[in-house]
This record gives structure tokens, C-alpha cells and sequence, in this order.
């Protein structure tokens, strides 16, 4: 008997539409059900009051990194034509190039310090579950390959535009096109992969707070916290 062996097609189908549409699916059922019957659940359990000195150099960087990447990647979504004739000019090219390259670094730095955090400080860790590590593991491979991308596989916001948007589009459009991606890198095509096995996990993580909680941490002022008892002693109830 010989072995069936899955042809370069039907694992292009089996990632860029059999997946995507299953993470969204996933994604849809999974949030309103947890938000339905574990509506405290949504938070994102701060370690902040455990650790907080690595805990601003890790989250920090992240924060700003990231919000400023996933900006760029929607607006090259909406309005890829615009993005190609912006990068029609090399020195603009270079700029948008320049520009998301360091603030996907800033992203990578943030989140390993985050996750040195995780892992070294004893109380920490203690907090730290298993889908926790598993959501750290997804982000930290799916921020990595941006990165491996931007320096391997130059001019992303130009294929970004011409190849990744329509193929989305398309997506949206419940006619998937997978001949926008069957052409790209592998690992164009793993960065992809990576981000819809992040929005299947999303509703199973801490990270369902960013949903329903605005994020003003990022520009208010830092909170300053008083204890009116003395810590040396053990409190009594």
C-alpha cells in the first residue's frame, strides 16, 4: 500500500483557507461564550503588584512596539493602493522600511524581557499557567518571523500591499484567493500561519481583556501606591 502524501495545493488550501475561516469561527463562539458565562475572566491578571521594575522595561517597549505594528499592518490593509504609490518614491520606502523594522525590534525586546520576567521571578512564574506559556510561545515565534521577515525578506509593506491585503480581502469576501500567498517566502507564509493560530488561541487567553478594557496605561501618569499598615508585621482579620 502506498502512502498518501498531502500535495503542495492541498496544504496551501488546508493553511490559507481551511484555517483562517476555523480561527474566526473559533475566535467568534469561544469569545461571546466566555464573555457570556465568564464575564470576570476578562482581565488580563496584572503582575504588575508582584514585580514592577522589569515588569515596565518588558511591557512598556512591548505595548508601544506593537500597537505601532499592528497600525501599519491596518492600514496597509485598507488602503494598499495608497501604501504602493507611498513607496513608489525610494526614500519614503526606505522610511516606512526603517520605521516598522525598529519598532518590531522595540516588540521583540519588549516581550523577551517580559518573558525573562515570567520565568525568573519566583512569584512570577507562580502565577503563570500553561496556556499562558503556550500564548508566550505563539507570540513569541509570530513577532520573531515579523522580524526575520523585515531583515530576510525586504520591502514587506510593498508585498504586504500587493499580495497579503487582497489575499485578506478575499478572505472577507468568502472567495479566497490563495494565489496572492502560494507565491511568497516560507517564511512570509509562517508569519500567516502564525497570526490566525494566535486568533483561534486568543479567547482561551488573558488576552480577551483588550476586548472590553481601553488601554490609557500607555500615556497616563504613573500610579504611586501608599500602604497605611506596616508590612514587616502580618496583618490579623
Amino acid at each position: 500500500m502506498s502512502e498518501q502524501i498531502i500535495s503542495l495545493e492541498d496544504l496551501h488550501v488546508l493553511l490559507f483557507v481551511v484555517l483562517p475561516y476555523l480561527a474566526f469561527v473559533i475566535f467568534l463562539l469561544v469569545t461571546i461564550q466566555r464573555y457570556r458565562r465568564q464575564t470576570f475572566t476578562y482581565s488580563s491578571l496584572s503582575s504588575q503588584f508582584l514585580e514592577n521594575k522589569h515588569h515596565f522595561w518588558g511591557m512598556v517597549p512591548f505595548h508601544y512596539g506593537i500597537l505601532t505594528v499592528l497600525f501599519g499592518h491596518f492600514v496597509a490593509f485598507l488602503i494598499p493602493g495608497t501604501i504602493l504609490a507611498w513607496n513608489s518614491s525610494p526614500i519614503r520606502l526606505y522610511i516606512l522600511e526603517v520605521t516598522a523594522l525598529i519598532f518590531g525590534i522595540l516588540t521583540l525586546i519588549g516581550f523577551v524581557n517580559t518573558m525573562l520576567r515570567r520565568y525568573f521571578d519566583d512569584r512570577v512564574r507562580r502565577v503563570t499557567t500553561a496556556a499562558d506559556w503556550i500564548l508566550y510561545g505563539i507570540l513569541l515565534f509570530q513577532i520573531a518571523t515579523g522580524v526575520w521577515v523585515a531583515i530576510g525578506h525586504r520591502w514587506g509593506s510593498s508585498w504586504f500591499a500587493s499580495n497579503a491585503a487582497p489575499y485578506l480581502w478575499s478572505l472577507l469576501k468568502m472567495d479566497p484567493q490563495i494565489a496572492y500567498v502560494q507565491p511568497l517566502p516560507w517564511a512570509i507564509k509562517l508569519h500567516i500561519v502564525s497570526a490566525f493560530t494566535l486568533i483561534a488561541f486568543f479567547p482561551f487567553t488573558r488576552l480577551v481583556h483588550i476586548l472590553v478594557v481601553p488601554n490609557p496605561y500607555l500615556w497616563r501618569k504613573t500610579q504611586v501606591v501608599r500602604w497605611n499598615w506596616d508590612r514587616s508585621k502580618r496583618r490579623v482579620s
